[in-house]
Order: C-alpha cells, then sequence, then structure tokens
C-alpha cells in the first residue's frame, strides 16, 4: 500500500491564519466538486503561491489547500443553456480555470459573482510564482551589484576631484596673496586718482553690441557644426542604421502573432481534438505537421523582448548579443525545415478526412487568422532566417569596419546562411503542395485530386467556354461573338499534370467546380487545337472567333463522351495553353515511343527504369536531387551544372513540364540562349548523344528478339546525319478534318516477334474493315464526311501544333495505354500517316531499326521544346536576331528531310510562321502612340471628367505599362542595380509612371484654393480608386492612396474635416487592402480570388524576387546551378504573366489620357510642401 504523502500540517495551518489576515487576495468563490460536479461556495484566501479554502468565512481551519507553482490560470467561457438549465440563471456568473502543468490533473473551476473580482482573482493568481519571484530577485541584484560597482567607481572619483579641489584651494590662496602684493607695488608706483572719469554710454553700446555679435557668431557656428553632422556620410549610416532595427522590431512583433495563432489556434485546439473520444487526427499526425512550432514561438518571443530592451535603450543598440542567443538554437530550426515537406503531406492526407476538414475550416474561420490557411503559418517560419539575413546584411552596410558588432554580425550571418541554402530548398519543394492547398481551399465543394501531393500545377488564367453545338444552334451569330457570351462563359481554368479543372468564380472570391465537365481527367482526354469546319463544334461563322478557340474531347471508360470548347483571349496565349495541356498527356500517357521500347524490350516498367539509372535519382559532383518528384516521378533536381541541366532538357525518354518552364524563365541566370540552341541542333543531328552510355545499355538491355544480337555501332552512318526520320510521340491520324481522331481497338498486346503489320493501305480501303487476326489492329473506316484524299495538314493554323492524341481501348473492359509494342506503334503511325514506302525506309526495316526510332524521338523533342520556347517567350526572338537565324535555320533543315511525316512538316511549319509573323498587337495599343497623342493641345479638365472615365483610362495605362515588362527584366535584381535604366528599362518606366501618377493626383488637388474644393477634389479621387479596385487595377488605387498619405497633402487638417465620413471610411478599407503589412497579405489574397484582367501592385512581386535573391546565390561553392531558387524564381515570373496576358476590354479616350499623362500639371514634392504650408501654415505651439 502505498503511503501518504507527509507535510509540516502545523505550519500550514500557521501560514492559513497568515493567509485569513494578511491575504493577496481574499474573498468568497464558488467551486465545482469532482464527485457530483456540483458548484459549492467557499472562503478563498491566497497567500504568496499558495490557495487555502474554508467553509466560511469564520472557519479557522482550511478544507483545502492549492500549490500554485508552475500552473497557469485563464478565463473560461460560461456552461452552455443546457447544462445551466431552463431558467439560466448562472449566464451572469464569470469563470475561470487554473490548469496544473503536468497531465492527468484536473483544472480547478471557480467562478465569480462580478467580473472585475474574477479579473482580480486571475491576475492574482498567475502572478503567484515563485520562479518568477527569484527571475525578479536576480535581476535586482544583478542591478544592486552593477549600482555598487558605478558608487564605488563615483566613490573613489569623488576622492580625486576632492584632493583636486583642496590643491586648488591651495592655488587660489597664493595667486590671492600675489595679486594684493602686486595691487599694493602699483599703488605705490602710480598717484591715486579720486575723481575717476566715467564710461562713455557709447562704449557701453558698443560693447553690448559686440556680445551680442559674439553670442550670434557662436550659435551660428554650433548650427554649421550640427548640419553638418546631420548631413554627413555617418549620420546618415546611422539614421538607415537606426529605421532597419525599428523595422527589425516590427517584423519581429508581427513573426511572433503569427506564430501564437498557428499554436494557439491551430497546434492546442488540435491537440485536444486529438484526445476525444473520435478523434479527426492522431497526436502523431499533430506532431508531424507542428513538429517544433511551440518551442519556435518560446525562442522567438524571448527575442522579441530582448529587442524591445534594446530598443529601450536607443540611441545605444547592441544586436549582436541577441543573435549569439539565436544562433545555438538554430537546430530546432533544421529539425523544422527538414520536417516541412513531410507535414505538407501529412496535412495534405488528413484534409480527406472530411472530419478532419471540417474542423479546421473552423478553426480557420476564427478572426485572428484573417482568411489565412493552416499551410501558409506553417510556411511563415521558413521566411524567416531569410529575412534576417537580409537584415544583417543592411545592418553590415551601415555598420563600420571598426565597430564593436561588426564580427559578431558577420559570423551571425554566415551561420544563418548555412541555415538560408537549406530552406530556400525546402519552401522551392514544397511550393507545389502549398498552391495545390491553396486552390482546394479556394474551391466551394473541395476537390479531393489535389490533396493528391504528386500533383503539379501548370498553369491558370481565364477562358471562355463556348456553348455546345447543340446549344449553338439555338443561339444567334451575334450573340456568339458578344459581351454577354464572354461574360456568361467566362471560366477560371486551372491544368495539373494529371487532371484539368474548370470553374466558375462568385462574386465573393470563392470558386464552384462545373456540374459537368469541371473536372476532366487528362488521361481520358483528346486535345484538338485547329477545329476544321466540318466540326460540329466549329462556328458556323468560320472566321468568328479568328481560331482562338481549341476542343478536349472527354471520353471516360465508364460514361458517354463529351467535348469542352474554350476560346482563348489571344493568340499567344492559346498556344501556351495547347502547348501545356498537350505535353502533360504525353507525361500522363505512356505511349511515347521511347518508354514504349524500353518497357517491349527490357521487360521492366518505367520506374524500374528510373531506378535502374543512377543518374537520375542518385547525387553526383555534378548534380544534387530533393525528395519531391516532378510529372514524370523522377527526382526533382535541386543543383546541377549547366550540362546536366541541358541533359536533362533533351532526356529522349521524359520531358517535365515544370522542368521544361522552369528552364525556359530562367536559363538567362546561368547560361545563354545560343548554347540552349546549339544543344537542340546538335541533339537533332546526333541523337545518340543525348543519352548516356549507360542508360543506352538499360535502353536496349533485352533477353530476346533481333536487338540484343546487332550490336551498338557508333560508327553507323546513321547516328550522324543531315536529313532525320523522327515519327511524333503519338500516332498521328490521316483524316480530312483533324477532329475526327482515329480510335484504334487492340484485342491483345502484340509482341516484336510479330511479322510486319500489313497496314500499308490507306485508311478509307476495303483491308481496314477486312477481318484481322487477334494479333492484328482493327481501324474502322473514316466518317462518312471526311475523304482519305484531302491532306491532314489544310485547316489553318496559328500556332505551333503537335501530332494529336489518340486513345488506345483494350477489348477486355479495362483501359490500357500502353499495351501496344514500339513496333506495333510504329508500323501504325507509319501506315496512318500514308507515309510511302518508296522514300527511307520500309515498314519491316524501322519497326526493328532502333536508331532509326531514337532519331524519330530526338526531332520530336526538339520540335516540342522549341514550340514552347516559341508559344510562351516569344520576346526572346524578337530582342535576339541572331538566336531566332539560329532557330529558323535547324527548322529549314528538318523540313529538308525527306522522311519527315506529314504531322512532324506541319508542326515545324507552325512554329517557323509563329516565328516569322509579327507581334499580335494590332488590337493592342502602346504607350508610345498613347504619348504622342497626349503632344496634343488639351480641351478637358480635372472637374470636366467623370471618375469612370478617370478609372478607366488610368486602369488602361497601367495596364499597357505593366504588359510592357519583358520577364527578363525580373532576373538578376537589375532594378536594384547602379546602372538599372540600361538593365530594366521598362521596370525603370513602370515604377516612373508610377510616381507621375502619384504626383498628378497630388498636384491636382493642392491646385485648389478653397477648402471646400480640396474637400471635394479627395473625394472624387477616392471614388476613381475604388472604381479601379471594382476593375482589379490595386496598381491605381495605390497610386491615389500613396497620393493622398504624403505630408503636403496628409497635413491639411482643415481640408480633411470637410471630407464625408464615409470617404474616409472607403479611403481606410482601400489602405487596409494594399497595405504592405504582412508581405501585402491583404493584397495577396485579394489577387487570389480575382478574375483576370488584372493590374497588380508590380512593388510587391519585387520585394518577393530580391527576397530570394538575398537569401540565396545561384550557384554553390562547387559551381553548380541552384535550380531550386530557379523553381522559386519561375514561379513568380508565371504569376506575373497570367496578370500580364490578360487584356482589357476598355475603349481608349484620348482626351482624358492626354490630361493623365500632362507633365505640365506635375510638381515635384518641394514645391508640394511649400504650396501646402501656404494653404494652411503652421500652427505654433502653445
Amino acid at each position: 500500500m502505498q503511503k501518504s504523502v507527509r507535510y509540516n500540517e502545523g505550519h500550514a495551518l500557521y501560514l492559513s491564519v497568515v493567509a485569513r489576515k494578511e491575504g493577496t487576495k481574499r474573498g468568497f468563490l464558488s467551486k465545482k466538486t469532482t464527485e457530483n460536479s456540483r458548484w459549492t461556495e467557499k472562503y478563498f484566501a491566497l497567500y504568496q503561491n499558495v490557495l487555502f479554502y474554508f467553509e466560511n468565512d469564520q472557519s479557522t481551519r482550511p478544507s483545502g489547500i492549492y500549490l500554485l507553482e508552475g500552473c497557469t490560470c485563464e478565463r473560461a467561457p460560461a456552461p452552455k443553456v443546457s447544462v445551466l438549465g431552463p431558467a439560466g440563471r448562472f449566464m451572469s456568473k464569470h469563470y475561470f480555470l487554473v490548469i496544473f502543468g503536468h497531465e492527468g490533473q484536473k483544472p480547478l473551476e471557480l467562478r465569480t459573482e462580478e467580473e472585475p473580482d474574477c479579473n482580480e482573482w486571475v491576475e492574482c493568481i498567475t502572478q503567484a510564482s515563485y520562479s518568477d519571484i527569484i527571475i525578479e530577485r536576480e535581476i535586482l541584484m544583478q542591478k544592486y551589484i552593477h549600482l555598487v560597482q558605478i558608487m564605488e567607481t563615483e566613490k573613489i572619483a569623488a576622492n580625486q576631484l576632492r584632493t583636486q579641489l583642496e590643491d586648488q584651494d591651495t592655488e587660489i590662496e597664493r595667486l590671492k596673496a600675489e595679486i594684493v602684493v602686486l595691487n599694493k607695488a602699483k599703488e605705490r608706483m602710480q598717484p591715486h586718482q579720486n575723481n575717476q572719469e566715467e564710461e562713455d554710454p557709447d562704449i557701453k553700446k558698443i560693447k553690448k553690441v559686440q556680445s551680442f555679435m559674439r553670442g550670434w557668431l557662436c550659435r551660428r557656428k554650433w548650427k554649421i557644426i550640427v548640419q553638418d553632422y546631420i548631413c554627413s556620410p555617418h549620420a546618415e549610416s546611422m539614421r538607415k542604421r537606426n529605421q532597419i532595427v525599428f523595422n527589425m522590431v516590427e517584423a519581429e512583433t508581427e513573426y511572433v502573432h503569427q506564430l501564437s495563432i498557428l499554436v494557439n489556434c491551430f497546434l492546442r485546439p488540435l491537440r485536444m481534438a486529438a484526445s476525444s473520444k473520435k478523434p479527426p487526427i492522431s497526436h502523431d499526425d499533430v506532431s508531424s505537421i507542428f513538429l517544433n512550432s511551440e518551442t519556435i514561438m518560446f525562442l522567438h518571443e524571448i527575442f522579441h523582448q530582448g529587442l524591445k530592451a534594446r530598443i529601450a535603450n536607443w540611441p545605444t543598440l547592441v544586436l549582436a548579443d541577441l543573435f549569439d542567443i539565436l544562433l545555438p538554437m538554430l537546430n530546432i530550426y533544421q529539425e523544422f525545415v527538414r520536417n516541412h515537406q513531410y507535414s505538407l503531406q501529412v496535412l495534405a492526407n488528413c484534409k480527406q478526412n472530411r472530419d478532419f476538414d471540417k474542423l479546421l475550416k473552423q478553426y480557420e474561420s476564427n478572426a485572428a487568422c484573417e482568411g489565412r490557411m493552416l499551410e501558409t503559418f506553417l510556411t511563415y517560419p521558413m521566411f524567416q532566417i531569410p529575412r534576417y539575413i537580409i537584415t544583417l546584411h543592411e545592418l553590415l552596410a551601415h555598420t563600420p569596419h571598426e565597430h564593436v558588432e561588426r564580427k559578431s554580425l558577420e559570423f551571425a550571418k554566415s551561420k544563418l546562411e548555412e541555415l538560408s541554402k537549406m530552406m530556400h530548398d525546402e519552401v522551392s519543394d514544397t511550393e507545389n503542395i502549398r498552391k495545390n492547398l491553396a486552390i482546394e481551399r479556394m474551391i466551394v465543394e473541395g476537390c479531393d485530386i489535389l490533396l493528391d501531393t504528386s500533383q503539379t500545377f501548370v498553369r491558370q488564367g481565364s477562358l471562355i467556354q463556348l456553348p455546345s453545338s447543340s446549344e449553338r444552334g439555338v443561339l444567334s451569330k451575334v450573340r456568339l461573338g458578344s459581351l454577354s457570351l464572354r461574360k456568361e462563359g467566362e471560366r477560371q481554368c486551372f491544368l495539373f499534370t494529371k487532371h484539368f479543372l474548370i470553374c466558375t468564380r462568385t462574386s465573393g472570391g470563392k470558386l464552384h467546380l462545373l456540374k459537368v465537365g469541371g473536372t476532366l481527367s487528362l488521361i481520358e482526354c483528346t486535345l484538338i487545337e485547329e477545329l476544321d469546319a466540318s466540326d460540329e463544334d466549329y462556328n458556323a461563322a468560320g472566321q468568328g472567333f479568328n481560331h482562338l478557340e481549341f476542343k478536349i474531347v472527354v471520353e471516360p471508360p465508364d460514361g458517354q463522351s463529351f467535348s469542352v470548347v474554350l476560346l482563348a483571349p489571344s493568340r499567344q496565349e492559346k498556344a501556351a495553353w495547347t502547348s501545356d495541356i498537350s505535353q502533360c498527356i504525353d507525361n500522363i500517357r505512356c505511349n511515347g515511343l521511347m518508354t514504349s521500347v524500353f518497357e517491349e524490350n527490357s521487360k521492366v516498367s518505367v520506374p524500374h527504369m528510373i531506378k535502374s539509372d543512377a543518374r537520375l535519382h542518385k547525387d553526383d559532383v555534378d548534380i544534387c536531387f530533393s525528395k519531391t518528384l516532378n510529372s514524370c516521378k523522377v527526382p526533382q533536381i535541386r543543383y546541377a551544372s549547366v550540362e546536366r541541366l541541358l541533359e536533362r532538357l533533351t532526356d529522349l525518354r521524359f520531358l517535365s513540364i515544370d522542368f521544361l518552364n522552369t528552364f525556359l524563365h530562367t536559363y538567362r541566370i546561368f547560361t545563354t540562349a545560343a548554347v540552349v540552341i546549339d544543344k537542340l541542333a546538335d541533339i537533332y543531328k546526333k541523337p545518340f548523344t543525348s543519352i548516356p552510355v549507360r542508360s543506352l545499355e538499360l535502353f536496349f538491355a533485352t533477353n530476346q528478339g533481333a536487338w540484343a544480337t546487332d550490336p551498338l555501332n557508333n560508327k553507323s552512318p546513321r547516328l550522324c546525319r543531315k536529313f532525320s526520320s523522327p515519327p511524333p510521340l503519338s500516332i498521328p491520324p490521316r483524316t480530312s478534318s483533324p477532329v475526327h481522331c482515329r480510335k484504334l481497338s487492340l484485342s491483345s498486346p502484340i509482341s516484336a516477334k510479330a511479322g510486319a503489320l500489313d497496314l500499308s493501305t490507306t485508311p478509307s480501303s476495303s483491308a481496314a474493315n477486312s477481318p484481322t487476326s487477334s494479333h492484328s489492329p482493327s481501324i474502322p473506316s473514316p466518317p462518312p464526311g471526311s475523304t482519305s484524299s484531302e491532306p491532314s495538314d489544310m485547316s489553318p493554323c496559328r500556332s505551333p501544333s503537335t501530332p494529336r492524341h489518340l486513345r488506345y481501348r483494350q477489348s477486355g473492359g479495362e483501359n490500357s495505354r500502353c499495351t501496344m509494342s514500339p513496333a506495333s506503334a510504329f508500323a501504325i503511325a507509319t501506315a496512318a500517316a500514308g507515309h510511302s514506302s518508296s522514300q527511307g525506309f520500309s515498314n519491316s526495316e524501322k519497326t526493328c531499326d532502333k536508331e532509326f526510332i531514337i532519331r524519330r524521338a530526338a526531332t520530336n523533342r526538339v520540335l516540342n521544346v522549341l514550340r514552347h520556347w516559341v508559344s510562351k517567350h516569344s520576346q526572346d526572338f524578337d530582342m535576339n536576331s541572331d538566336l531566332k537565324t539560329g532557330v529558323i535555320g535547324l527548322l529549314d533543315e528538318v523540313l529538308r528531310d525527306p522522311d519527315l511525316l506529314p504531322q512532324e512538316r506541319k508542326a515545324t511549319t507552325n512554329i517557323l510562321s509563329a516565328l516569322s509573323q509579327d507581334e499580335q498587337d494590332d488590337a493592342q495599343l502602346k504607350i508610345e502612340d498613347i504619348l504622342q497623342m497626349a503632344e496634343s493641345p488639351k480641351a478637358e479638365c480635372f472637374e470636366s471628367l467623370s471618375a469612370m472615365e478617370l478609372a478607366e483610362q488610368i486602369t488602361l495605362l497601367d495596364h499597357i505599362v505593366f504588359r510592357s515588362i519583358p520577364y527578363e527584366e525580373f532576373l538578376g535584381q537589375g532594378w536594384m542595380k547602379v546602372d538599372k535604366t540600361e538593365r530594366t528599362p521598362f521596370i525603370m518606366k513602370t515604377s516612373q509612371h508610377f510616381n507621375d501618377m502619384s504626383n498628378l493626383v497630388a498636384s491636382q488637388i493642392m491646385t485648389h484654393t478653397d477648402v471646400g474644393s480640396r474637400a471635394s477634389s479627395i473625394e472624387k479621387w477616392l471614388a476613381v480608386a475604388d472604381i479601379c479596385r471594382c476593375l482589379n487595377n490595386y496598381n491605381g488605387v495605390l497610386e491615389i492612396t500613396s497620393a493622398l498619405n504624403r505630408s503636403a497633402i496628409y497635413r491639411l487638417k482643415k481640408t480633411w474635416a470637410k471630407v464625408c465620413k464615409q470617404t474616409k471610411a472607403l479611403m481606410d478599407r482601400l489602405q487596409k487592402t494594399v497595405s504592405s503589412e504582412g508581405r501585402f497579405k491583404n493584397l495577396r489574397e485579394t489577387l487570389k480570388n480575382c478574375n483576370p484582367p488584372c493590374v497588380p501592385y508590380l512593388g510587391m512581386y519585387l520585394t518577393d524576387l530580391a527576397f530570394i535573391e538575398e537569401g540565396t546565390p545561384n550557384f554553390t561553392e562547387e559551381g553548380l546551378v541552384n535550380f531550386s531558387k530557379m523553381r522559386m524564381i519561375s514561379h513568380i515570373i508565371r504569376e506575373i504573366r497570367q496578370f500580364q496576358q490578360a487584356p482589357y476590354r476598355i475603349e481608349h479616350q484620348p482626351k482624358v489620357t492626354q490630361f493623365l499623362l500632362d507633365k505640365t500639371l506635375v510638381m515635384d514634392e518641394d514645391t508640394l510642401y511649400e504650396l501646402s504650408l501656404k494653404i494652411e501654415p503652421r500652427v505654433p505651439p502653445g
């Protein structure tokens, strides 16, 4: 039997008596009993950190004792009405809990009659901690010792001063005696004059003036000295240093607040939920998601308190020792960073549980979260260390080399940079998961497919969904091109590597998936880029949509097939969408010739091919991989040499769409366009050099067939060729219309040992419908409306096109798209294309020619990369004539190939036509044209223009300037360099345009001399800003609000007093939307929920890019390219270009733009402030 705890009962009774008389807090409280959960009133007395309670205030012996050391006290909500009874008589009670430190101890539940009494009890119990008193005592002792030392020092100094004073007194007495002796001697030498003449009054005036002049000269000299110091580089450096520290304190305050929300609104409630009877989440999952989050919060609370203490000692700022405290704790951050990707993966898996997802949405709806999601808060610690590095970099820039803190700050910066490098890699690797979760949260119905962590985001934007053929027959031609169709059919489309989502957006910014065709699985889709006139979905007007539409045919295995016709806003947008969709379909379908050849010959699966080739997943001196897989199930590249990146670009086995987009966005940072085009030309002419020797051995490894006996001969004349014969990676159809794609029904897989297939006849011949053996594919006859004699490339095409995708159906019922042998695929492709056997190789020779197959795949890869490059980055070729010439030369060489298939010839021709055609900006204005119009005489003034006209034209100008920025100017922080005007002229023009518009607003307000007129002008400009917000022009909103916040206007108190309250409230809302607080968190959330067209604030993205550039270098110490950083840069550029490519449909009004661009109306800052002082002079103090 366990013995009871012994304690000094007599002393406890003595303390209870003292508590009743001298306790910190005494009074009646209601206590909830543990036996029957009833409330009983007791008399409580708090003495130091011990809480006694008695039966009543007359009792001498306590009924119980609570030790409060290590406990916490907090207010508790009142019980529900059902608990309190129908009368609800206890609703006015106030409850609080005393929570003890260890698990298993039930909290002490108490309540009071009055709220002030409840607050006093909570405060007293919170402060009743012996450890806090010890800490305060230690602090006081340190201060006492410090004061004693100062006092001793002062005593010594006082003794020294006393000695000096005594010596000086002695010297003064001696000098006085000498003066007396000298005066007596002087009196004896000179006769005594009884009547001394009085001093002349003019002399007195002169002396007085001289005294004033000396004082004025001294003050003037001192003022000059002070002004010289204020203007000196040292003072300017100190001001900037202090400002950096103040900003750091503000950022740290915001960060600690974010961490407290993460812990208090998510971590602790989820821990309680995991302990419930039916937990929606396990404790292990909570620990995996929030690893070290609470510890990091405590660490930064200490760091924040230290910062505030340093600020209290301003202007003496010593920060190095604070970072010395932070550095030993970095291992906690390292564990958080390493766990970050796993954390988001566990969160995505938990969201598939509906109970957890509902609970999480409830937590996220808390007002403290401000609409932000859990994954957003989990990412905040990943950005904090890079922020410290930028702050230290700025501090060091303004810290003299001889400063006592410089070495400590440099050491802290070097340590933080090591961790920051790892953080940037993890943020880059998890960017896709966070993007998918953010989109899933925006969809009202939810979308489970986005919770698949292997799903990679590719592209999003606004497209117009055209009515189906049955609906379009009812609509008139006028309706088809009208604005109502565009408004009703506008869709927000999201492309992922496996699915295509089509949504509508509500007025609140949320998304709704279409009930029919909202989620398209790309493995069931066929893309048709150019609709022919015979297509039932083609517009009856023919040229009604200027060939901007494309069609996706969906054939689900368990349902009826249907099609979706989408209309792009421009040809460039259509080319970008179709190329990305085409590439995603290529990636997800296993019908590429290289993959099929590998699987057929090696008898292993594609994942085994990746494992067998160590170069695809094993780190080496010239490459380093991350844990995340790309869209081709291959580990993403983290660091690599330029050679390995080019090798991955031209690896014929696969091409990841995310790698391709990142490479094309950022290749200028680590290589040149000439190097890339030379590599493509080399892979076309010498295709075997694209695959390493080991990979080739794996590729052609086989246990049977003729290929095993045919050794690889590097001296074969076919390895280096002048003309190639490349096949498309998918089987091209041969019909009169590209719409009718032939479907192949395979009864069983075709082995490589089968003889040559008899497919040399045309598709329309009777042989296509004749009975065939079980190993032969059955090709149905074309639709009645098609003719075999018409070439397949007759339909006009405005953008590069790749071979269209077909679905293979197996009669066994299970959909399989990888069951065809490469020989069969090659033979069918050749026959379907109508390729004559008189040229090139025969069908049987092509089927067995491994070199020939690789050459075909190499040609297809070159055309595929060039298609993406030309369609998405046409500016590269417009600004680099040598690059354009080189690409045209390479494509001309491809066209001279006599064995080129029609589909490949068409794709090559389309790329050439896209390169040759001029910019499709005929319908779009340029800022140069508008500036020329603005030079003409003006006939309009501000009062004659409506707020709607001003807002529309401001939006039009802002978007024209914004869309003119080429993406290469976002690379390398050129806007922060000395030669920024040469490096980034368009970004500088955008910045100048922002300043000009802001100056115009301020100048126009200041031109009014009357208070009422100025107030009316402010109200009108705020109305313009609100309309800009409705037009999604947040750059224009910031132009106007920044003008109104200028000191010259903000100080006009009489003017602002005339502005109505509703207008002031509107200004507060607009400022909150575009506020820079929390890295523009409100503006980012607004941009997520708005439909393009939109003009974001460019400075927000430039800040993000600068943050990435400062955090990690472009190259590692080994000279490898930091491709994780390239991926983060590519994501930002992709978002910018999404807004650049969505045009506004606003009619240009020259009379308004003439007013907006009139430089004569603009005043500089000094002139504005001088005018402001004239309008409302300063009020003297007092």
